[in-house]
C-alpha cells in the first residue's frame, strides 16, 4: 500500500480522513515521518496556508503529502474568524475559548449564517493539486452536543436539526467541508495510483 503523509498531528483529523481513504493509502502523521516542528502557517488565505504546509513536508521529507487549512467564515463578522479560526480567541488555540469568543461576538446578531471551508493542497510526486470543500450553515445560540472538535458544538449545517457535535463521525464526514474536500482528494488519488 502506498504511503501518504497528512501534514498534521491532529488525531481527530487523521482518524476522520483514514476512514474516508478506506485502506487505499497508508496515512502517516507528521510525527510518523519524523517531523517534530510546528509547520509554518504564515499566509493570509486558507489556500496559501495549506500550500505552505504541504510544500514544507515535500521539500524537507521528500514524501507525497497533503495539508489542509480550514476556516469558519461567519457572514455577520465579514468572514471572520476565517484563516484565524484556530487562534480566534488567542494563541492558546483553545476550542472552548474560541467558541465563547464567537458567541460573544454574535450575541446581538440576528444573521447567524456561516460556512466552513476547507482547502487541501496535495503534492503527489512533486505535482501540486488543490481541492476545496464548503458546507453552509449557521451558528447556534449555544453549545449543542459533545462529539467532534473545534466549532462543531455551535455549527448547524443547512437542512439539519443537529450540530456537527451531535452527529456521528460517519454522518458528519458525509456532509462536512473536510469530508467534501477529502472526497475530491480521494477521487483524484484513485485515478492517479
Amino acid at each position: 500500500m502506498k504511503e501518504l503523509c497528512f501534514a498534521t498531528n491532529n488525531k481527530h483529523k487523521i482518524s476522520e480522513v483514514s476512514q474516508m481513504l478506506e485502506g487505499k493509502y497508508r496515512l502517516l502523521s507528521l510525527e510518523e515521518i519524523g517531523c517534530h516542528v510546528e509547520l509554518p502557517e504564515e499566509q493570509d488565505t486558507l489556500e496559501g496556508n495549506s500550500r505552505q504546509k504541504a510544500e514544507y513536508v515535500w521539500k524537507n521529507f521528500n514524501i507525497s503529502c497533503f495539508a489542509d487549512d480550514t476556516g469558519l467564515e461567519v457572514e455577520a463578522l465579514k468572514g471572520a474568524p476565517g484563516v484565524y479560526s484556530a487562534r480566534y480567541a488567542g494563541p492558546q488555540r483553545s476550542d472552548s475559548d474560541n467558541i465563547r469568543h464567537l458567541l460573544q461576538n454574535l450575541e446581538d446578531e440576528g444573521n447567524r449564517k456561516a460556512r466552513f471551508r476547507t482547502c487541501i493542497t496535495l503534492i503527489l510526486n512533486g505535482q501540486e493539486h488543490q481541492f476545496e470543500g464548503i458546507v453552509e450553515g449557521e451558528i447556534t445560540k449555544g453549545w449543542q452536543g459533545n462529539k467532534g472538535f473545534g466549532y462543531d458544538p455551535v455549527f448547524m449545517p443547512d437542512g439539519y436539526s443537529q450540530t456537527f457535535a451531535e452527529m456521528s463521525p460517519e454522518e458528519k464526514n458525509a456532509i462536512s467541508h473536510r469530508g467534501r474536500a477529502i472526497q475530491k482528494l480521494v477521487q483524484f488519488l484513485s485515478k492517479h495510483r
